[in-house]
């Protein structure tokens, strides 16, 4: 029985060891935010961080006003597009009803079967062709 414990225990603290080693080191300090006074709170630099400093990569700033690049502007992407289909589990282009549905369904569904070929049309005997 105490030999039973003793492996038990053995093998709880490989694990535990092994976890502590395998997780990754958190070099890079994010801001943290307080939910409760919802503002960011900017971390402190510790000793640590100025011994590494080294590692940091120098960042470049064009400060003159003679540059010609305008401003970019950042698409904005939906995970699914409007539209009047909704994924319901079917999977095959005998269930689809037009072309536009089967593409639908192959672009934001899982688990179609209506692109046998792998070129990015779907049901191209039945619908898309």
């Amino acid at each position: 029985m105490i030999n039973k414990v003793l492996v038990i225990l053995t093998c709880l603290i490989f694990v535990l060891i092994g976890y502590r080693v395998l997780q990754p080191k958190n070099t890079i300090h994010q801001p943290t935010t307080n939910a409760a006074a919802d503002n960011v709170t900017q971390p402190t630099l510790t000793s640590n961080d100025v011994d590494n400093i080294d590692d940091i990569p120098p960042t470049y700033v064009d400060l003159s006003n003679t540059s010609t690049s305008a401003p970019t502007a950042t698409p904005v992407l939906s995970t699914q597009p409007a539209s009047n289909f909704s994924c319901d589990g079917r999977t095959h282009c005998s269930q689809m009803t037009s072309c536009a549905e089967a593409t639908y369904f192959t672009n934001y569904c899982p688990n179609t079967k209506m692109d046998g070929n792998h070129d990015g049309v779907p049901c191209e005997q039945q619908w898309c062709n």
